[in-house]
């Protein structure tokens, strides 16, 4: 299902400055690989949301070859870091070679494996989660995730509305599992909540 007609898409983005080629070769990567990444649309709310909340820390559950990466990166502070998590030591090569040439090594840490269990590797708070790994562990992320962000912190999602098959009456897993994320998050008092219908759906959970 197309959420948002195609010549708006193309309206908003056309838009944007050219100015970043590194980006540039990012998306040209992601569309030549048939890779998902969030996109510009979605990598400019991340780097708004992530200097509104005035981040030092943000963790990721599922990066990739660090596209959405690249965009906290660049809105963190000097000191700040954002802790990537990838299944394949392919892609978490590939982000690490997109950091430096970008001059952001020292802004990331590079793990890789499972992403539920790579958080409790990491000690302390973050100020903003992001989830966008297989969609049927979504809700094992928002468990883990809400027992690592402060308070003020922003649990962020992609995929939720999951090219519109949130609404199938027979969803499959992958459906079932982002779907139940979303009720878990807009049932936790401990949440304030929404869905912004940008791209495929970012759900913002501001932690109370």
């Amino acid at each position: 299902m197309e959420l948002i007609a195609r010549a708006v898409n193309e309206y908003i983005e056309a838009r944007y400055p050219k100015t970043d080629p590194l980006l540039e070769e990012m998306e040209r990567l992601g569309r030549k690989r048939d890779f998902p990444i969030v996109g510009p649309q979605v990598g400019r709310i991340l780097f708004i949301l992530a200097r509104l909340a005035g981040a030092q820390r943000i963790f990721e559950m599922g990066s990739g070859f660090g596209y959405s990466a690249m965009w906290f990166a660049r809105a963190l502070a000097a000191d700040g870091v954002v802790y990537q998590t990838e299944n394949s030591p392919e892609n978490s090569k590939l982000s690490r070679d997109f950091f430096k040439k970008a001059g952001l090594r020292k802004k990331s840490e590079f793990l890789v494996g499972d992403a539920v269990e790579l958080i409790d590797t990491t000690g302390g708070l973050f100020d903003v989660i992001f989830i966008d790994m297989d969609k049927e562990r979504y809700p094992a992320g928002f468990k883990k995730a809400k027992a690592r962000l402060r308070k003020g912190g922003l649990l962020i999602a992609d995929n939720l509305l999951w090219f519109g098959k949130v609404l199938e009456n027979k969803p499959d897993p992958e459906t079932l599992g982002i779907k139940e994320y979303t009720r878990l998050l807009f049932s936790d008092k401990d949440f304030f909540a929404t869905i912004l219908p940008i791209r495929d759906g970012v759900g913002v959970g501001y932690r109370l």
